[in-house]
């Protein structure tokens, strides 16, 4: 029996290559005479860049602004050919953050502009932007302000960082703006959000209570007037999908860079051969941290059971936790097992190798 493990990672707690390395180990604990292939995947969010990093691939370490102004490490990585790949969660992502820091009315995307510019500068020709993960509900004008343009309140003074900010932006001027003509920008997606619902769908899980998340899409919706009119001639991006993603960064850098939208997991999917080997296999095991209603908008899981459905191959997942049991039953897995239903538990590897150990039991 050939099996491909194919999960994405368990946010906070395993790698999606930790995910894929404890479930195969499990397995094969049960049945060692299976064929186990390791395939782990990202939608764009945390972990993409050690997810569909090859051999021939270089990184480029650079000093950037994290999500609340102090200097991070982050990395891009250059796949040859001019394609660079970034991931934002590496420059204003919620990990970088303690908890009790978290608070989006003041982080910033700054550190994602800075990113872009050094991929420019590496020589990139098309950049793959990842943008799950992050900290913030700025609108990307953060990176906006980093790639040159000026964002500006009435009295001509520069726009502060954060999403409790965006209220007071009069206009945007180009500034120093580089130039991107001549390179392509994808943004990775994991959600098809549009902005007037970024605020309420992603602020509360980065930190934003009820008053926050009004005060938030005011300041978004302030916000896409201003990009509209100044940036886009009157197109209202604001109503694409994906625009909300990374808390409307996608949405900024499609309107200054022309920057387009693909579904995260499908194009990471496909990057590392996801299709094929899901053909080639007797069955797919997927997983997530927590599988709930976002699970079917473009999250890994979603996309491994379309690619297995149209394959006819059978899926299974492991994950860390059920929040919506319905979801389970519209994804139509063969099976599924929790790692830690009841939370990340003290060894989360231990758990994932338990979870794919029962997972193995029920074939037998």
């Amino acid at each position: 029996m050939k099996v491909v493990v194919a999960p994405d990672g368990f946010g906070g707690t395993l790698s999606a290559a930790e995910v894929a390395a404890a479930v195969a180990e499990g397995w094969r604990q049960v049945r060692a005479d299976d064929e186990v292939v390791e395939l782990p995947l990202s939608d764009g969010g945390e972990g993409l860049l050690g997810v569909v990093a090859g051999p021939g691939d270089r990184h480029l370490e650079v000093e950037v602004a994290g999500p609340r102004g102090h200097p991070v490490t982050a990395r891009l990585l250059h796949r040859g050919e001019g394609t660079v790949v970034l991931e934002s969660a590496l420059a204003c992502g919620l990990t970088l953050l303690e908890p009790d820091d978290r608070d989006p009315l003041v982080t910033t995307t700054y550190g994602v502009g800075q990113l872009l510019l050094a991929a420019r500068d590496a020589g990139a020709s098309r950049v793959l932007v990842g943008l799950g993960g992050s900290a913030t509900v700025d609108g990307g004008a953060g990176a906006l302000t980093a790639l040159g343009y000026r964002l500006l309140v009435a009295d001509g003074s520069g726009l502060k960082i954060g999403g409790g900010q965006l209220h007071r932006i009069d206009r945007i001027e180009p500034g120093w703006v580089p130039d991107f003509s001549d390179v392509e920008v994808v943004l990775l997606a994991d959600v098809d959000t549009p902005l007037g619902q970024a605020a309420a769908r992603f602020g509360p899980q980065k930190g934003a209570d009820a008053s926050a998340v009004r005060w938030l899409a005011s300041g978004l919706e302030r916000f896409a007037e201003v990009v509209e009119r100044d940036l886009t001639d009157g197109t209202r991006l604001r109503e694409q999908p994906g625009t909300g993603a990374a808390g409307g960064l996608g949405y900024a850098l499609a309107a200054a860079l022309g920057a387009r939208f693909h579904p995260g997991a499908a194009a990471v999917g496909a990057l590392v051969g996801l299709p094929a080997a899901v053909a080639g296999a007797d069955l797919v095991v997927t997983g997530e941290g927590r599988l709930d209603a976002t699970t079917t908008e473009g999250k890994v899981v979603a996309h491994v059971v379309d690619l297995a459905r149209r394959a006819g191959t059978p899926v299974a997942a492991v994950v860390g936790a059920l929040a919506t049991p319905q979801v389970a039953v519209e994804l139509g897995l063969r099976q599924l097992v929790q790692a830690s239903p009841a939370g990340p538990g003290p060894d989360p590897w231990a758990d994932a190798v338990q979870a794919g150990r029962r997972l193995a039991e029920q074939q037998l």
